[in-house]
């Protein structure tokens, strides 16, 4: 029995890290860390990680069959709005932070990280995945390894987003993370509106 749940808990944490380490969310986190405190940004892709997780495993397979595939369509397509309306603000933004709204900024960061990582992550791959796994390997198991996988995976995706906003020009590095948000939120809703482009029927 426990050499089953390890074997479990081990294939969960590999497939479902795996595949968010490529996925669109990780990008979008990756740009969001290169304009945010780390901190408060991977607490809130974390913490939005974990959420979407324990809806998947819970709730998931009752969701997708109340909503309909119609309705998670519309989830897709309001994160991708969401991360293009977030890029558009950070860009037109001054770079320069004053010294009193750092608190506030902070918020925001959080705020920002939970939000665009809950709207991408709905309905998203990884939580089919982790909803076909429940059947296999139960619900404790998966929501253990996919939340210790994701919260891994936030912690990266902040570190490789200071690692470049450390090393990149302010100027440059607010046009490349708006041009990597919008490509991505464009594509969130283009997979959204016809999952069929890619691969997906």
């Amino acid at each position: 029995m426990l050499a089953a749940a390890v074997t479990g808990f081990a294939l969960v944490f590999a497939v479902i890290g795996g595949l968010e380490l490529f996925d669109r969310t990780s990008f979008a986190l990756i740009a969001l860390a290169t304009r945010t405190h780390a901190g408060p940004t991977w607490a809130g892709g974390a913490s939005a990680f974990v959420a979407t997780t324990a809806i998947a495993v819970v709730a998931g397979a009752a969701l997708v069959s109340v909503l309909g595939p119609g309705h998670l369509v519309w989830l897709r397509v309001g994160g991708g709005a969401f991360l293009i309306g977030y890029a558009l603000v950070i860009f037109v933004r001054s770079v320069d932070l004053k010294v009193e709204a750092i608190e506030q900024s902070r918020r925001s960061a959080f705020v920002a990280a939970f939000l665009t990582i809950l709207l991408l992550e709905l309905g998203d791959t990884t939580q089919i995945f982790e909803i076909v796994f429940v059947a296999d390997y139960g619900w404790l198991v998966v929501l253990a390894a996919g939340s210790a996988a994701l919260v891994l995976v936030a912690g990266w995706n902040v570190l490789v987003g200071r690692f470049l906003g450390a090393r990149i020009s302010p100027a440059r590095l607010r046009l490349i993370t708006t041009v990597v948000m919008v490509v991505v939120g464009a594509a969130t809703i283009a997979y959204g509106l016809a999952p069929a482009w890619f691969g997906f029927s």
